[in-house]
C-alpha cells in the first residue's frame, strides 16, 4: 500500500503543478499583464507606479511568465529604462536566473514526457556535449541564445546537473546582461535614429556572432568525438 500511494502521489503532484502554471497564466491574462508588459514603455509605466515594490514585481512576473513563452527580452531591455544600470543589471540577472531555474525544474520534474519531443533539433544535438563538458556547453549556449524557454526545457530533460546548469547559465548571462544594462537606454535611442545601413550591419554582425558560436560548439564536439 505505501508503494502504491507513492506511485499515485507523483502523477498527482505533476498534474497539480501544471494546473498551477495554467492558473497563473490565466490570472496574468485576466489582469492584463500580457498587454501591460508587451513593450518596454508599458513595463516602465507599470513598475514606476508600484514604487519599491516594482523590484519584486519585476522579478516575480519575469520568473513566472518567461519560462512559459513570454519574451524575456522585454524585461531586460526595459530595466535600464527604469533604473540605474547597477540596479537594472541586478534585477535582470535575478529575474533571468529565476526564470531559467523555473523552466529547468518544470521540464525535469513535472513535464519531462511532454517536453522532450518538443525540444528543437538545434538544441537536442548538443546533448552529447553536455555529457562530456557540461559547464562549457551550458555557458556557450546561454551566451549565444540567452534564455528561450525551449533551452530551459532542453537543459531540464538533459543529463546536466542542476548546479552545473545554474553556474553555467549565470556565467553565460553575465556579459550580455551587463552590456544591455549599461548601454541599453543609449542603444535604444541610437537605434531609433540609426540609418538603415547601420541596421543591416548590426544584423550581419549578430548573425556572424551566432554562427561563430555554433561553429565553435561544433568544432569542440568534433574534437572530443575523435578522442
Amino acid at each position: 500500500m505505501p508503494a502504491s500511494a507513492d506511485q499515485l502521489r507523483a502523477p498527482l503532484l505533476k498534474v497539480a503543478a501544471v494546473l498551477v502554471v495554467l492558473v497563473i497564466l490565466l490570472v496574468a491574462h485576466q489582469l492584463g499583464l500580457f498587454e501591460q508588459f508587451a513593450d518596454p514603455a508599458g513595463v516602465k509605466a507599470a513598475l514606476v507606479q508600484l514604487g519599491p515594490w516594482g523590484y519584486v514585481a519585476f522579478i516575480v512576473v519575469y520568473a513566472t511568465l518567461q519560462p512559459f513563452g513570454f519574451p524575456g527580452t522585454v524585461f531586460i531591455w526595459a530595466a535600464p529604462l527604469i533604473w540605474p544600470w547597477q540596479v537594472a543589471f541586478a534585477l535582470s540577472m535575478t529575474g533571468t536566473m529565476a526564470a531559467s531555474v523555473v523552466g529547468f525544474l518544470f521540464a525535469r520534474f513535472v513535464a519531462r514526457d511532454w517536453v522532450s519531443p518538443r525540444i528543437p533539433e538545434r538544441f537536442r544535438r548538443h546533448n552529447d556535449a553536455l555529457g562530456q563538458r557540461a559547464f562549457s556547453t551550458v555557458f556557450l549556449l546561454r551566451l549565444v541564445f540567452w534564455m528561450p524557454p525551449p533551452l530551459h526545457a532542453f537543459f531540464g530533460v538533459s543529463q546536466v546537473r542542476f548546479w552545473t546548469h545554474f553556474w553555467g547559465s549565470l556565467a553565460g548571462y553575465a556579459l550580455p546582461l551587463l552590456l544591455v544594462s549599461m548601454f541599453g537606454e543609449r542603444l535604444i535611442d541610437m537605434l531609433a535614429a540609426a540609418p538603415r545601413e547601420l541596421w543591416i550591419a548590426a544584423i550581419g554582425l549578430g548573425v556572424a556572432a551566432v554562427g561563430f558560436g555554433l561553429w565553435t560548439l561544433q568544432r569542440r564536439r568534433a574534437s572530443y568525438s575523435r578522442l
